[in-house]
């Protein structure tokens, strides 16, 4: 089973590199669906692996010639990372205050499936809609803080919900998008783990398997930036809809699995 999640886990980092959605929206509920382990547990995993994967990402882009905004970007990020310690906050609130894992990963699917569907139903029909060319500081900020909370709370990293607030927000193609989102993807990562250190609750896990993760999380990393450079706005929003339709099945399965225990 662990090779089957370090496999997933490669496949679903090239994916997100190419899309932006980091991956963790793939493993996150994969790993529900396949394995028996704490929520929190599986959260710590996809998280620190879409960690991994961002980090070279972003390190690699560098010398491409799409850039991190230089105005919103940034605020974007910075909002990410203390959505990233609020949404961790909530998580843990929860968890202690219910005891209940099953409970935590109905609430968890269950919020994936209404997101991922909003967005679905938002790519499909973007080019109907007007969008808006936001370069106001502050609301990058608070939108920031909006993204990192719920990457943080649903342990995804990032997830569809970026791409679709950076391209109705500010105006961004599918491919700065992407890298954006990455962005705040890193950022709220490294906010969530730094919470998890500082309350001490760093859930029990096997180093191993986290160590081959990251490590197919990197490989995913490289292999889907050097497959985006030769794709189009066109061909990455099409990889991003048939994403969205396998995360939308997988979480209302792990939905139906969670409300029977």
């Amino acid at each position: 089973m662990e090779i089957l999640l370090v496999v997933i886990t490669f496949i679903a980092t090239v994916i997100g590199a190419i899309s932006g959605i980091g991956g963790g929206v793939l493993i996150k509920p994969v790993m529900d669906a396949l394995v028996d382990y704490p929520v929190a547990t599986i959260s710590f995993l996809s998280g620190n692996t879409v960690l991994a994967m961002t980090a070279v990402s972003l390190l690699r882009s560098r010398k491409d010639s799409i850039k991190v905004d230089s105005v919103v970007g940034t605020p974007l990020a910075i909002g990410g990372a203390f959505g990233g310690v609020f949404g961790k906050l909530i998580f843990s609130a929860i968890q202690q205050a219910y005891q209940n894992d099953a409970l935590l990963g109905l609430v968890q699917n269950i919020l994936m499936v209404l997101l991922t569907v909003t967005v679905f139903f938002y790519i499909l029909n973007k080019s109907k809609i007007k969008t808006l060319s936001v370069r106001n500081k502050v609301l990058a900020l608070a939108a920031g803080l909006v993204l990192g909370l719920f990457s943080s709370f649903l342990g995804i990293g990032g997830g569809p919900i970026n791409i679709m607030f950076l391209s109705y927000l500010f105006s961004m193609d599918s491919k700065h998008a992407a890298l954006n989102s990455l962005y705040i993807i890193f950022c709220s990562q490294v906010a969530n783990l730094i919470a998890n250190i500082v309350q001490g609750c760093i859930p029990s896990f096997d180093v191993l398997l986290l160590v081959s993760m990251m490590a197919s999380g990197i490989a995913g990393a490289m292999a889907g930036r050097s497959v985006s450079k030769k794709l189009d706005n066109t061909q990455v929003d099409k990889l991003f809809m048939a994403l969205m339709a396998v995360i939308i099945l997988l979480s209302l399965s792990n939905v139906v699995k969670f409300a029977r225990v």
